[in-house]
């Protein structure tokens, strides 16, 4: 018998006014069941300047974040270079290719994701999520960026996360927002 794998979701990541905003809520769910509700899912890397979320299998997203970091180390802290070396070695690598997890990676300029498949996606708007609720919080994000500017990127996230608590089951309002 398989057992369910601890999963952790909704990360959204938005840029806005010279700002980045990364946020995430706090839920981890075994299958059907809240097993956590305050996971911290924002890890700060090289010193507070590169923020990462992570969403899917917990201890695969850690073993990804070690890897991260080794990648930074190896290319002088260049966020997109080590985010490309991580997603082939991801894709290429035996074990590696098994991890269920994805990542925002982001830095004062640039957000990135990085999937299993060898993806790693600047996005063009900005915005970018995953997880569970990542849809319902993309779609709040984009539309509080373009019809209410004024917010700041933290609010916009904060917001958007909110509005994905309240409508998925897997995600919930214990919401951590880190700024750059």
């Amino acid at each position: 018998m398989k057992l369910p794998k601890m999963k952790s979701t909704t990360v959204l990541a938005v840029l806005h006014e010279g700002k980045l905003a990364i946020g995430a809520d706090g839920q981890a769910t075994l299958g059907n069941t809240v097993a956590k509700s305050n996971v911290k899912k924002i890890r700060k890397l090289q010193g507070g300047d590169i923020l990462v979320g992570f969403a899917g299998s917990t201890a695969d997203a850690f073993t990804l974040l070690d890897r991260f970091e080794e990648k930074l180390s190896s290319y002088s802290g260049n966020m997109k270079r080590a985010a490309i070396e991580l997603a082939k070695d991801w894709r290429t690598d035996r074990y590696l290719r098994r991890l269920e997890a994805m990542l925002i990676l982001s830095s004062k300029t640039e957000i990135l994701m990085v999937s299993g498949t060898g993806d790693v996606i600047e996005p063009d708007n900005g915005i970018a999520a995953i997880g569970s609720g990542s849809m319902y919080a993309q779609s709040a994000a984009l539309a509080l960026k373009k019809h209410a500017p004024q917010l700041s990127a933290k609010d916009i996230v904060t917001e958007s996360l909110g509005i994905a608590a309240d409508i998925c089951i897997y995600t919930n309002h214990q919401i951590i927002v880190e700024v750059l």
